[in-house]
């Protein structure tokens, strides 16, 4: 595929560790999460911050961290006059960013973009909803707190949907257990062999009681899990195959991409690393979550006028190990051959299993994955999906020439 000037291109990426929860990262609040990445990977590309056009940035609960973008940008050193944009997509955000920076530079509105985001689930607030109409005021009264309502309330709790999906395409819980297991196998062997360092930051943490100490891997990662151990963990959510071993821990962390028109990179002096091929979008119907990047990885090949056979590696994320299970079983089909092969090439460095799910900062971690990933083999095509909040659901092509 030959290049274009106006191609976007990602020039460099970077993240945190991503921490357990109320883990090594929870003295870290949304803003100074979210600044880490963005400071870091302006200075590791050798641009100004001014260069900065627009900050597209994934945040999980706009109402308690208000423009966290902006906030995060100007911690980061970025200039006061850098636009920027805090979004809720839940799971799919720090990939939709990488697709809004694109579409930006695409219609010429910018050259250069940030896209990522942060998740402080350590650091979120619990709500209390009617709080006022309780009568509970901390300055005059001692009335209990009532009690607090969750997210999603109005759907289906998103592991009795992973389940029912589990079910309906022959998913049990052993091959959940097995693929859970397989995720922490390749982490590890991917951090033994170096590869998470192009792409995580290490931390000097520095907690109560604790002699400091610099964070370098991810905290949901578990070295020494076996399937035995994974077989003997209860059912969580009064699901049958759902456990806290096949679903991903809940993670503080944060993530962002440097793109540029390639035209832009030229003049700026700066190597791209990757061509950002395609993104596409789709939500489809509330209680089929777990269905939706299977729908979306078709969608990109098409768009892309690829097939799975020119795509090297692929990632889907693991918010359930069910989730790339069934996600391998639409685009296969029947074809059980098939099934084998793209699952050999799926989640090759492992996943949020292992490496945990800050949620609106997954999206940009597994897109910089696949692309120091086919850097260092060489180059080729790599597909990342994940689904989001109520069935949505991004995809995202890269090539490295």
């Amino acid at each position: 595929m030959p290049n274009k000037s106006n191609d976007v291109v990602i020039v460099d990426a970077v993240r945190t560790p991503f921490g357990r929860l109320y883990g090594s990262l929870s003295h870290f609040d949304t803003y100074d999460l979210g600044a880490i990445p963005i400071r870091e990977v302006v200075k590791r590309a050798g641009v100004p911050g001014k260069m900065v056009g627009e900050v597209f940035w994934g945040i999980g609960d706009t109402s308690c961290s208000p423009v966290a973008a902006r906030q995060s940008l100007i911690k980061a050193g970025l200039p006061h006059e850098t636009s920027s944009i805090s979004f809720d997509m839940a799971g799919v955000s720090a990939i939709h960013a990488v697709k809004l920076a694109t579409m930006a530079m695409k219609l010429g509105e910018i050259d250069c973009a940030i896209a990522g985001g942060a998740t402080s689930f350590s650091r979120n607030p619990v709500l209390l909803e009617r709080l006022r109409q309780s009568g509970f005021n901390p300055l005059i009264t001692k009335n209990e707190y009532p009690p607090a309502a969750l997210n999603y309330q109005s759907f289906n709790q998103v592991a009795k949907e992973c389940d029912a999906a589990a079910k309906a395409f022959g998913v049990d819980r052993v091959e959940q257990d097995e693929w859970a297991y397989r995720s922490h196998l390749n982490y590890g062997k991917a951090w033994n062999a170096g590869k998470f360092k192009d792409e995580i930051f290490p931390l000097l943490i520095s907690l109560e009681d604790s002699v400091p100490a610099n964070l370098d891997i991810d905290e949901a990662y578990r070295p020494n899990i076996t399937l035995d151990r994974l077989a003997h963990l209860e059912n969580i959510y009064g699901t049958r195959t759902v456990t806290s071993g096949n679903a991903a821990h809940l993670s503080d962390g944060a993530t962002a991409i440097l793109l540029m028109t390639r035209e832009k990179a030229v003049e700026a002096g700066v190597q791209p690393l990757a061509t950002v091929v395609t993104s596409v979008s789709l939500a489809i119907n509330t209680g089929r979550t777990v269905e939706a990047p299977g729908y979306a990885i078709q969608m990109a090949c098409k768009k892309a006028s690829l097939n799975l056979d020119d795509i090297d590696v692929i990632e889907i994320n693991e918010d359930f190990a069910c989730v790339p299970l069934i996600t391998l079983r639409i685009v296969a089909g029947e074809d059980r051959k098939k099934l084998q092969t793209l699952k050999e090439k799926t989640n090759i460095n492992g996943s949020a299993l292992a490496a945990g799910h800050p949620t609106t900062a997954t999206g940009a971690r597994i897109v910089m994955n696949l692309m120091y990933e086919m850097r260092r083999r060489g180059g080729g095509y790599a597909l990342g999906t994940l689904s989001g909040g109520l069935a949505q659901a991004d995809a995202c092509i890269i090539r490295v020439d």
